[in-house]
C-alpha cells in the first residue's frame, strides 16, 4: 500500500554518486587494461594500486549511497506508519463513538422494554383482578337469579295460596250468610211461635 505522504515511484533515477562510482570503476578497468597493454611492470603495479583505490572510493561512495537510500526508505516506512497510526487513531476513535452511541440505544431500549414488561404485569394484574370481580359479580348475578327464581315460585305459590284462600273466605261468607239467614229465620220462628 502506497503511503499517504508520497506518490508512487516506478522507476527510480540513476544517483549522480553511482554513476560516479561505476565511473571510477571504469577509469580503473581501463587503466588496468592500458597497463597491462604497455607491458611495464611499474605501470601495471601503479595501475592496480589506482585501481583499488578507485575501487575502494566507488565502494565508499556506493556505500553512502546505499545508506541515504535505506535513510529515506525509513523516513518513507515512518511517515507511512505515522499516517497509517492517524489512520488508527481516527478509526478507533470512531469505533468508540460508534460503541458508545450503541449502547446508548441499547441501554434506552432496555429501559423501555423494562418498562413495557412492568407495565405489561401491571395490566396482567389489573386483567386478573378484573376476571375475578367480574367471576365474583357473575356468581352474584346468579345467586340473584336463584333467588328471584326462588322468590318468583313462592311468589307463584303464594297468589295461588291467597286465590284458594279468597275462594274459601267467599265460601265461608256464603256459609256465613247462609247460617246467619237460617239463624235469622230461626230467630223469627221463635218470635212467632
Amino acid at each position: 500500500m502506497p503511503s499517504p505522504s508520497s506518490t508512487p515511484v516506478r522507476r527510480r533515477q540513476r544517483s549522480t554518486r553511482l554513476v560516479v562510482a561505476c565511473t571510477l570503476i571504469a577509469v580503473a578497468a581501463l587503466a588496468v587494461a592500458g597497463a597491462a597493454l604497455s607491458g611495464s611492470w611499474l605501470a601495471l603495479t601503479v595501475a592496480g594500486v589506482l585501481a583499488v583505490a578507485l575501487g575502494a572510493a566507488a565502494t565508499r561512495i556506493t556505500h553512502a549511497e546505499l545508506a541515504d537510500s535505506r535513510r529515506e526508505a525509513a523516513r518513507d516506512r515512518a511517515a507511512q506508519a505515522q499516517g497509517y497510526r492517524d489512520i488508527t487513531v481516527a478509526r478507533t476513535a470512531e469505533n468508540a463513538a460508534y460503541v458508545a452511541a450503541t449502547s446508548a440505544r441499547l441501554s434506552a431500549h432496555e429501559r423501555t422494554i423494562q418498562a413495557l414488561e412492568r407495565d405489561l404485569e401491571d395490566a396482567q394484574g389489573c386483567l386478573v383482578e378484573a376476571h375475578q370481580k367480574l367471576a365474583a359479580e357473575q356468581r352474584r348475578a346468579d345467586d340473584a337469579a336463584r333467588d328471584v327464581s326462588a322468590l318468583r315460585m313462592r311468589l307463584d305459590d303464594a297468589e295461588e295460596r291467597a286465590a284458594q284462600a279468597i275462594v274459601r273466605v267467599a265460601e265461608l261468607e256464603q256459609e256465613l250468610d247462609v247460617v246467619t239467614a237460617e239463624w235469622r229465620a230461626a230467630q223469627l220462628t221463635r218470635k212467632h211461635a
